[in-house]
């Protein structure tokens, strides 16, 4: 048998599919709706020619149901304000619920009163937002240290009328995504060896002498970030200060090493490091 390498998810999300491949983790959070094909793969990768295994899927063809919190093992559909980059919509857990074996995120014009947080001046105010939508998050269930991600999505909207941005992104398990707080000095770090020099920019720095909260003194860690899809739609203008047109689709790695030791200063050439 060849060996088993980091393996994969398969699972829909706003009508995807959403597959994961991991490594030496057995097949218990395989959805037994995965056909056969989906149960291994191959990396596209040049010279990656290990095969990877099914790991993780959900195909969502049970209809009927719903991610509030603590409903499902999988999946949270998160219930409050989303705060991320002035974002104008609120988050209820009722508008993400399974039917006609997809899961359907929905959007819609519906009032919200709540209780605000400022980041600032750590204070809470009253507050109104009239966009409601949908968030699944899988944070704290489901972890993956090195993989494949499989989906297939269909994406909302009319890619020429603006105003939406949905996406299907991965976030490291030590933040999590819209409670702000928790990626201060978190996100995006990656980065593992000590330097004095921006010690104090990342909260668990391979500096500290001392490990907290179960992790091991002397390693770097954080949340990087890894945005699969990133939609936005649209009429054909340019965005301010770029040459990218409207509507579009993009993809990142969000990754930080904060050493001006690593830093290139020639644009042209590509710096490598393991």
């Amino acid at each position: 048998m060849e060996e088993t390498a980091p393996t994969r998810l398969g699972c829909r999300l706003s009508s995807c599919i959403f597959a994961l491949l991991l490594t030496l983790t057995t097949a218990g959070w395989v959805d037994p709706d995965s056909p056969l094909e989906a149960q291994s793969t191959r990396a596209l990768t040049s010279g990656d020619n290990r095969q990877y295994e099914l790991v993780f899927s959900d195909e969502f063809e049970q209809d009927g149901r719903t991610f509030h919190d603590g409903h499902d093992p999988r999946w949270t559909a998160i219930n409050k304000n989303d705060y991320t980059n002035a974002a104008l919509h609120y988050y209820s857990d009722d508008n993400v619920r399974t039917a006609n074996g997809v899961l359907n995120i929905t959007t819609e014009r519906k009032e919200n009163a709540y209780k605000a947080f400022n980041e600032k001046t750590k204070k809470f105010y009253a507050d109104k937002k009239y966009i409601q939508s949908g968030m699944v998050q899988g944070w704290n269930k489901f972890c993956m240290i090195g993989g494949i991600i499989e989906f297939s999505a269909s994406l909302p909207g009319d890619p020429s009328i603006g105003g939406l941005w949905p996406a299907l992104w991965l976030l490291g398990n030590l933040a999590r995504a819209t409670y702000v707080g928790s990626s201060d000095y978190m996100w995006p770090f990656s980065y593992d060896q000590c330097t004095e020099e921006n010690r104090h920019s990342q909260e668990v720095n391979a500096c500290s002498r001392v490990g907290h909260y179960g992790m091991q003194p002397g390693v770097g860690r954080g949340a990087p970030e890894i945005d699969v899809l990133e939609a936005m739609q649209g009429d054909h203008s340019k965005l301010p200060n770029t040459h990218i047109r409207r509507p579009y689709v993009s993809a990142s790695l969000q990754v930080s090493l904060y050493s001006s030791i690593l830093r290139q200063h020639d644009s042209n050439q590509a710096i490598y490091i393991e």
